[in-house]
Protein backbone atom coordinates (compact mmCIF):
# COMPACT_ATOMS: atom_id res chain seq x y z
CA UNK A 1 0.00 0.00 0.00
CA UNK A 2 1.51 3.27 -1.13
CA UNK A 3 0.88 6.45 0.83
CA UNK A 4 -0.12 9.38 -1.34
CA UNK A 5 1.89 12.47 -0.25
CA UNK A 6 -0.94 14.89 -1.06
CA UNK A 7 -3.41 12.82 0.95
CA UNK A 8 -0.95 12.56 3.84
CA UNK A 9 -0.43 16.34 3.77
CA UNK A 10 -4.18 16.95 3.68
CA UNK A 11 -4.70 14.59 6.62
CA UNK A 12 -1.94 16.38 8.55
CA UNK A 13 -3.56 19.76 7.95
CA UNK A 14 -6.93 18.30 8.92
CA UNK A 15 -5.47 16.93 12.16
CA UNK A 16 -3.90 20.30 12.91
CA UNK A 17 -7.23 22.07 12.39
CA UNK A 18 -8.99 19.42 14.46
CA UNK A 19 -6.43 20.08 17.18
CA UNK A 20 -7.12 23.83 17.12
CA UNK A 21 -10.86 23.20 17.47
CA UNK A 22 -10.07 20.60 20.12
CA UNK A 23 -8.12 23.15 22.14
CA UNK A 24 -11.03 25.58 21.94
CA UNK A 25 -13.48 22.85 22.93
CA UNK A 26 -11.19 21.78 25.75
CA UNK A 27 -11.09 25.32 27.09
CA UNK A 28 -14.88 25.60 26.87
CA UNK A 29 -15.31 22.24 28.61
CA UNK A 30 -12.69 22.81 31.32
CA UNK A 31 -13.77 26.35 32.16
CA UNK A 32 -17.41 25.24 32.33
CA UNK A 33 -16.47 22.23 34.46
CA UNK A 34 -14.29 24.28 36.79
CA UNK A 35 -16.88 27.03 37.25
CA UNK A 36 -19.80 24.64 37.81
CA UNK A 37 -17.99 21.98 39.87
CA UNK A 38 -15.33 23.84 41.80
CA UNK A 39 -16.84 27.29 42.14
CA UNK A 40 -20.59 26.59 42.21
CA UNK A 41 -20.39 23.15 43.86
CA UNK A 42 -22.41 21.22 41.28
CA UNK A 43 -21.70 17.50 40.91
CA UNK A 44 -18.92 16.09 38.75
CA UNK A 45 -21.44 14.50 36.35
CA UNK A 46 -23.59 17.59 35.79
CA UNK A 47 -20.54 19.83 35.41
CA UNK A 48 -18.85 17.37 33.05
CA UNK A 49 -21.87 16.84 30.78
CA UNK A 50 -22.69 20.56 30.66
CA UNK A 51 -19.15 21.37 29.58
CA UNK A 52 -19.25 18.71 26.87
CA UNK A 53 -22.63 19.85 25.55
CA UNK A 54 -21.33 23.39 25.10
CA UNK A 55 -18.18 22.03 23.51
CA UNK A 56 -20.07 19.74 21.13
CA UNK A 57 -22.17 22.59 19.74
CA UNK A 58 -19.01 24.55 19.03
CA UNK A 59 -17.26 21.45 17.69
CA UNK A 60 -19.94 20.42 15.20
CA UNK A 61 -20.14 23.81 13.57
CA UNK A 62 -16.37 24.26 13.26
CA UNK A 63 -15.63 20.66 12.23
CA UNK A 64 -18.33 20.60 9.56
CA UNK A 65 -17.42 23.95 8.05
CA UNK A 66 -13.67 24.30 8.59
CA UNK A 67 -11.99 20.97 9.41
CA UNK A 68 -13.85 18.45 7.24
CA UNK A 69 -15.52 21.01 4.92
CA UNK A 70 -18.56 18.96 4.08
CA UNK A 71 -21.61 20.07 2.14
CA UNK A 72 -23.63 16.92 2.68
CA UNK A 73 -26.96 16.48 4.45
CA UNK A 74 -26.75 18.73 7.54
CA UNK A 75 -29.33 16.73 9.54
CA UNK A 76 -27.65 13.39 8.81
CA UNK A 77 -24.25 14.71 9.83
CA UNK A 78 -25.70 16.32 12.95
CA UNK A 79 -27.32 13.03 14.01
CA UNK A 80 -24.10 11.09 13.35
CA UNK A 81 -22.07 13.76 15.17
CA UNK A 82 -24.35 13.65 18.22
CA UNK A 83 -24.25 9.83 18.22
CA UNK A 84 -20.45 9.95 18.12
CA UNK A 85 -20.46 12.53 20.89
CA UNK A 86 -22.67 10.30 23.07
CA UNK A 87 -20.53 7.21 22.43
CA UNK A 88 -17.30 9.08 23.19
CA UNK A 89 -18.82 10.85 26.20
CA UNK A 90 -19.90 7.46 27.59
CA UNK A 91 -16.33 6.25 27.10
CA UNK A 92 -15.02 9.38 28.82
CA UNK A 93 -17.41 8.91 31.75
CA UNK A 94 -16.35 5.25 32.10
CA UNK A 95 -12.69 6.26 32.22
CA UNK A 96 -13.59 8.96 34.76
CA UNK A 97 -15.48 6.49 36.93
CA UNK A 98 -12.62 3.97 36.84
CA UNK A 99 -10.08 6.62 37.87
CA UNK A 100 -12.28 8.39 40.43
CA UNK A 101 -14.03 5.43 42.06
CA UNK A 102 -12.04 2.37 41.04
CA UNK A 103 -8.59 3.83 41.70
CA UNK A 104 -9.74 6.35 44.31
CA UNK A 105 -8.39 9.45 42.60
CA UNK A 106 -11.31 11.50 43.90
CA UNK A 107 -9.50 11.44 47.25
CA UNK A 108 -6.26 12.97 45.98
CA UNK A 109 -5.10 15.82 48.21
CA UNK A 110 -5.75 19.36 47.01
CA UNK A 111 -2.00 20.00 46.90
CA UNK A 112 -1.15 16.93 44.74
CA UNK A 113 0.21 19.40 42.16
CA UNK A 114 2.64 21.41 44.32
CA UNK A 115 2.73 24.51 42.12
CA UNK A 116 -1.05 24.61 41.55
CA UNK A 117 -3.07 23.57 44.61
CA UNK A 118 -6.82 23.48 43.98
CA UNK A 119 -10.00 22.20 45.53
CA UNK A 120 -11.08 18.81 44.16
CA UNK A 121 -7.69 18.29 42.51
CA UNK A 122 -8.38 14.62 41.76
CA UNK A 123 -11.56 15.44 39.86
CA UNK A 124 -9.83 18.12 37.82
CA UNK A 125 -6.89 15.82 36.98
CA UNK A 126 -9.23 12.98 36.00
CA UNK A 127 -11.22 15.36 33.81
CA UNK A 128 -8.09 16.25 31.82
CA UNK A 129 -6.97 12.62 31.39
CA UNK A 130 -10.44 11.46 30.37
CA UNK A 131 -10.63 14.31 27.84
CA UNK A 132 -7.58 12.89 26.05
CA UNK A 133 -9.41 9.56 25.65
CA UNK A 134 -12.53 11.36 24.43
CA UNK A 135 -10.62 13.50 21.93
CA UNK A 136 -8.80 10.62 20.26
CA UNK A 137 -11.92 8.46 20.03
CA UNK A 138 -14.01 11.38 18.77
CA UNK A 139 -11.57 12.31 16.01
CA UNK A 140 -11.51 8.74 14.73
CA UNK A 141 -15.31 8.50 14.80
CA UNK A 142 -15.83 11.81 12.98
CA UNK A 143 -13.11 11.15 10.42
CA UNK A 144 -14.35 7.69 9.51
CA UNK A 145 -18.10 7.94 10.21
CA UNK A 146 -19.63 11.42 10.44
CA UNK A 147 -17.56 13.27 7.83
CA UNK A 148 -16.28 10.25 5.89
CA UNK A 149 -15.27 11.02 2.34
CA UNK A 150 -16.50 8.49 -0.19
CA UNK A 151 -14.13 8.53 -3.19
CA UNK A 152 -17.03 7.42 -5.43
CA UNK A 153 -19.32 10.27 -4.35
CA UNK A 154 -19.11 13.36 -6.58
CA UNK A 155 -20.47 15.59 -3.76
CA UNK A 156 -17.33 14.86 -1.70
CA UNK A 157 -15.01 16.37 -4.31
Amino acid sequence: MKIDKAEARETGIQLLKYGVIGILNTLITLVTFYLLNTRLGLSYGISNVTGYVLGVINSFLWNRNWVFKTKKDFKRELVLFVCGFLICLALQLCVSWILLEGLGWKNLPDDVIPFFPMAKAGQNIVMILAMVVYTLANYAYNRFVTFRVDPNDATDK
